[in-house]
Protein backbone atom coordinates (compact mmCIF):
# COMPACT_ATOMS: atom_id res chain seq x y z
CA UNK A 1 0.00 0.00 0.00
CA UNK A 2 1.25 3.23 -0.68
CA UNK A 3 1.63 5.77 1.90
CA UNK A 4 1.45 9.41 1.18
CA UNK A 5 5.05 11.18 2.12
CA UNK A 6 5.11 12.40 5.50
CA UNK A 7 6.39 15.88 6.30
CA UNK A 8 8.53 16.05 9.50
CA UNK A 9 7.16 17.18 12.72
CA UNK A 10 6.78 20.92 13.38
CA UNK A 11 10.28 22.51 14.26
CA UNK A 12 10.04 26.45 15.33
CA UNK A 13 8.13 27.18 18.48
CA UNK A 14 5.00 28.99 16.74
CA UNK A 15 4.23 25.40 14.79
CA UNK A 16 4.43 23.40 17.46
CA UNK A 17 1.76 25.63 19.56
CA UNK A 18 -0.40 26.14 16.39
CA UNK A 19 -0.15 22.11 16.22
CA UNK A 20 -0.38 21.45 19.74
CA UNK A 21 -3.54 23.97 20.36
CA UNK A 22 -5.52 21.17 18.64
CA UNK A 23 -5.77 19.79 21.99
CA UNK A 24 -8.16 22.56 23.24
CA UNK A 25 -11.03 20.75 21.75
CA UNK A 26 -10.70 17.86 24.04
CA UNK A 27 -12.22 19.15 26.92
CA UNK A 28 -15.11 20.48 24.54
CA UNK A 29 -15.25 16.55 23.24
CA UNK A 30 -15.65 15.06 26.95
CA UNK A 31 -18.19 18.13 27.46
CA UNK A 32 -20.09 16.01 24.09
CA UNK A 33 -19.70 12.89 26.28
CA UNK A 34 -21.42 14.14 29.41
CA UNK A 35 -24.53 15.57 27.05
CA UNK A 36 -24.42 12.22 26.03
CA UNK A 37 -24.86 10.91 29.77
CA UNK A 38 -27.51 13.55 30.29
CA UNK A 39 -29.34 12.04 26.81
CA UNK A 40 -29.37 8.30 28.43
CA UNK A 41 -30.84 9.34 31.79
CA UNK A 42 -33.54 11.19 29.65
CA UNK A 43 -34.38 8.10 28.13
CA UNK A 44 -34.80 6.57 30.85
CA UNK A 45 -37.04 8.47 32.69
CA UNK A 46 -39.49 8.81 29.39
CA UNK A 47 -39.11 5.08 29.24
CA UNK A 48 -40.29 4.60 32.61
CA UNK A 49 -42.58 6.74 31.88
CA UNK A 50 -44.18 4.88 29.10
CA UNK A 51 -43.79 1.56 30.67
CA UNK A 52 -45.84 2.79 33.84
CA UNK A 53 -48.14 4.95 31.78
CA UNK A 54 -48.79 1.22 29.48
CA UNK A 55 -48.79 -0.69 33.06
CA UNK A 56 -51.26 1.55 35.44
CA UNK A 57 -53.19 3.58 32.97
CA UNK A 58 -54.92 3.30 29.67
CA UNK A 59 -53.07 5.72 27.35
CA UNK A 60 -54.15 5.53 23.56
CA UNK A 61 -52.00 4.32 20.57
CA UNK A 62 -50.75 7.84 19.87
CA UNK A 63 -49.85 8.44 23.22
CA UNK A 64 -47.53 5.33 23.12
CA UNK A 65 -47.12 6.02 19.48
CA UNK A 66 -45.59 9.61 20.44
CA UNK A 67 -43.63 8.21 23.40
CA UNK A 68 -41.85 5.75 21.21
CA UNK A 69 -41.02 8.59 19.02
CA UNK A 70 -39.50 10.50 21.63
CA UNK A 71 -37.48 7.89 22.37
CA UNK A 72 -36.32 7.41 19.37
CA UNK A 73 -35.33 11.18 18.66
CA UNK A 74 -33.52 10.61 21.76
CA UNK A 75 -31.31 7.94 20.46
CA UNK A 76 -30.94 9.87 17.36
CA UNK A 77 -29.59 12.47 18.87
CA UNK A 78 -27.05 10.26 21.13
CA UNK A 79 -25.72 8.70 17.50
CA UNK A 80 -24.81 12.27 16.68
CA UNK A 81 -23.40 12.93 19.38
CA UNK A 82 -21.05 9.81 18.99
CA UNK A 83 -20.57 10.62 15.44
CA UNK A 84 -19.59 14.47 16.70
CA UNK A 85 -17.76 13.14 19.66
CA UNK A 86 -15.56 10.34 17.67
CA UNK A 87 -15.38 11.84 14.40
CA UNK A 88 -14.20 15.47 15.21
CA UNK A 89 -11.80 13.55 17.72
CA UNK A 90 -10.75 11.39 15.17
CA UNK A 91 -10.71 14.40 12.46
CA UNK A 92 -9.27 17.69 14.59
CA UNK A 93 -7.54 16.15 17.33
CA UNK A 94 -5.55 12.97 17.54
CA UNK A 95 -6.15 9.09 15.84
CA UNK A 96 -7.85 6.47 18.00
CA UNK A 97 -5.64 3.95 17.05
CA UNK A 98 -8.41 1.77 16.62
CA UNK A 99 -7.18 -0.67 13.53
CA UNK A 100 -8.50 -4.31 14.02
CA UNK A 101 -10.26 -3.38 17.09
CA UNK A 102 -13.72 -5.49 16.42
CA UNK A 103 -16.07 -2.76 17.07
CA UNK A 104 -14.49 0.02 15.48
CA UNK A 105 -17.55 1.87 13.28
CA UNK A 106 -16.84 1.21 9.46
CA UNK A 107 -17.60 4.60 9.11
CA UNK A 108 -14.48 5.40 10.57
CA UNK A 109 -12.32 4.04 8.61
CA UNK A 110 -12.49 7.17 6.50
CA UNK A 111 -13.72 9.73 7.99
CA UNK A 112 -12.27 13.29 7.21
CA UNK A 113 -14.46 16.88 7.09
CA UNK A 114 -16.18 16.23 4.74
CA UNK A 115 -17.76 12.54 5.09
CA UNK A 116 -18.13 14.30 9.43
CA UNK A 117 -20.69 16.91 7.51
CA UNK A 118 -22.11 14.87 5.28
CA UNK A 119 -23.21 12.31 8.27
CA UNK A 120 -24.24 15.13 10.48
CA UNK A 121 -26.23 15.93 8.03
CA UNK A 122 -28.22 13.02 7.08
CA UNK A 123 -28.37 12.75 11.52
CA UNK A 124 -29.78 16.06 11.45
CA UNK A 125 -32.65 15.17 8.89
CA UNK A 126 -33.43 11.93 10.44
CA UNK A 127 -33.89 14.08 13.78
CA UNK A 128 -35.75 16.61 11.98
CA UNK A 129 -38.10 13.59 10.36
CA UNK A 130 -38.70 12.27 13.51
CA UNK A 131 -40.03 15.67 15.08
CA UNK A 132 -42.31 16.63 12.01
CA UNK A 133 -43.56 13.08 12.34
CA UNK A 134 -44.29 13.35 15.40
CA UNK A 135 -46.23 16.76 14.74
CA UNK A 136 -48.25 14.87 12.13
CA UNK A 137 -49.30 12.34 14.69
CA UNK A 138 -50.43 14.71 17.06
CA UNK A 139 -51.63 17.54 14.32
CA UNK A 140 -55.12 18.13 15.89
CA UNK A 141 -53.19 20.29 18.39
CA UNK A 142 -50.81 22.15 17.06
CA UNK A 143 -51.08 25.03 15.18
CA UNK A 144 -51.33 24.95 11.23
CA UNK A 145 -48.79 27.93 10.96
CA UNK A 146 -46.26 25.88 13.06
CA UNK A 147 -46.47 22.89 11.03
CA UNK A 148 -45.82 24.89 8.29
CA UNK A 149 -42.94 26.19 9.44
CA UNK A 150 -41.74 23.04 10.82
CA UNK A 151 -41.73 21.55 7.12
CA UNK A 152 -40.26 24.51 5.30
CA UNK A 153 -37.05 23.88 8.08
CA UNK A 154 -37.24 20.64 7.23
CA UNK A 155 -36.87 21.10 3.84
CA UNK A 156 -34.03 23.49 4.44
CA UNK A 157 -32.19 20.92 5.52
CA UNK A 158 -32.89 18.58 3.28
CA UNK A 159 -31.50 21.38 0.83
CA UNK A 160 -28.61 22.62 2.61
CA UNK A 161 -27.55 18.57 3.05
CA UNK A 162 -28.22 18.10 -0.57
CA UNK A 163 -25.91 21.42 -1.30
CA UNK A 164 -22.86 19.90 1.05
CA UNK A 165 -22.98 16.38 -0.64
CA UNK A 166 -22.71 18.25 -3.52
CA UNK A 167 -19.98 20.57 -2.81
CA UNK A 168 -18.01 17.60 -1.41
CA UNK A 169 -18.33 15.72 -4.74
CA UNK A 170 -16.96 18.55 -6.47
CA UNK A 171 -13.83 18.95 -3.99
CA UNK A 172 -13.50 15.47 -4.04
CA UNK A 173 -13.27 15.76 -7.97
CA UNK A 174 -11.30 18.75 -7.65
CA UNK A 175 -8.56 16.41 -5.35
CA UNK A 176 -8.44 13.58 -7.54
CA UNK A 177 -7.99 15.76 -10.75
CA UNK A 178 -4.98 17.56 -9.09
CA UNK A 179 -3.37 13.81 -7.69
CA UNK A 180 -4.27 12.35 -11.09
CA UNK A 181 -2.25 15.94 -12.91
CA UNK A 182 0.80 15.07 -9.99
CA UNK A 183 1.42 12.01 -10.79
CA UNK A 184 1.42 12.50 -14.46
CA UNK A 185 4.46 15.29 -14.05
Amino acid sequence: MDHPARRPAPSNPMEKLIFASRWLQAPLYLGLIVAQCIYVYQFMVELKHLIMGAVTEHVSETVIMLSVLGLIDVVMIANLLVMVIVGGYETFVSRLNLEDHPDQPEWLSHVNAGVLKVKLSTAIIGISSIHLLKTFINAENIASHTIMWQVIIHVVFLFSAYAMVLVDKQMNQSLLLNKASHEGH
